[in-house]
């Protein structure tokens, strides 16, 4: 069985409020339905949300309704106090711990192979298609892992920069290593950059889309003691799945195979980005039919 992990806990500071319960589709369906219906049709047989406990009664009654009777659906929830004896959470905190944190609150929810997939972020058929073919053909391999990498071009925001995970992949089409940059976005002569780094359009970026086996849940488990002990009391420290990835490679504890796909991105990392968001998804069928 795999399983489609959706966080969808964030809260959405730069957009204005929840993108993950806001219509997007031309009869009110939301980015994550698109994702949902592709990942079914890639053979994925479980969904879990990663909510939090505050926005439950609305998100079962408008978004996770409309797959219970479509498959087997299942509620986790982002808690800031899911955190490990003897830490605990420092005052005035109201951020999330991150989505690593998204995945660890997942845990018993997530026996065998998953994907993960942000809730406000529409990937593509062919992603969900090649991350749950990897995960069929590298069963039992608990080490091996993979990630969607998408053209950096494909994923710009019109309202604001983007951060996103630049990737070194190696000529064995492996992850080699990934760094977040925290503002990219296209100047008036066309060229990407970071502050003063310039990036070719196709530089390979991760959008947080993932293929893990368990293995993963079980290393995060020990690894986010150490993350709060050095980073617990800053308000705005995240526990993130990017970072922990790169740990666990440079450690040797996993590989992760990067899937190309020149596909675009779609989401809404801000307002302005929504106009457009709207009118691709005309151009799709509904996510259940």
């Amino acid at each position: 069985m795999k399983t489609l992990l959706v966080p969808a806990a964030g809260m959405g500071s730069r957009y204005g409020g929840l993108k993950q319960m806001d219509p997007v589709g031309p009869h009110g369906e939301f980015i994550l339905d698109y994702s949902v219906g592709a990942a079914l049709a890639a053979g994925f047989s479980r969904v879990v949300f990663v909510i939090r406990k505050d926005i439950e009664k609305d998100f079962r009654e408008i978004v996770g309704g409309r797959w219970e009777n479509r498959t087997d659906v299942v509620y986790a929830f982002q808690r800031l106090d899911d955190i490990p004896a003897p830490f605990t959470v420092p005052e005035g905190r109201t951020k999330p711990w991150g989505t690593a944190h998204a995945v660890l609150a997942a845990r018993d929810a997530v026996p065998g192979a998953f994907a993960v997939v942000n809730a406000d972020d529409y990937y593509g058929a062919e992603a969900l298609s090649l991350t749950g073919g990897f995960l069929d053909e590298t069963a039992g391999d608990e080490r091996a892992w993979c990630m969607v990498a998408y053209h950096l071009g494909n994923t710009l925001s019109k309202g604001c920069g983007v951060s996103r995970g630049v990737c070194t992949v190696g000529p064995d089409g492996m992850l080699e290593s990934i760094v977040e940059r925290l503002s990219l976005e296209r100047g008036e002569d066309g060229v990407i950059r970071d502050g003063g780094d310039p990036f070719p359009d196709d530089t390979p970026v991760s959008m947080n889309m993932w293929g893990f086996k368990r293995r993963y849940v079980d290393l995060l488990q020990e690894t986010f003691p150490r993350f709060l002990a050095e980073k617990g009391t800053l308000p705005k420290s995240e526990f993130q799945m990017p970072t922990e990835v790169a740990r666990f490679l440079g450690a040797g504890e996993a590989t992760v195979r990067v899937l190309r796909t020149a596909s675009r991105w779609y989401g809404v990392t801000s307002r302005e980005d929504r106009p457009a968001v709207v009118e691709f998804f005309k151009t799709l069928p509904r996510p259940w039919s």
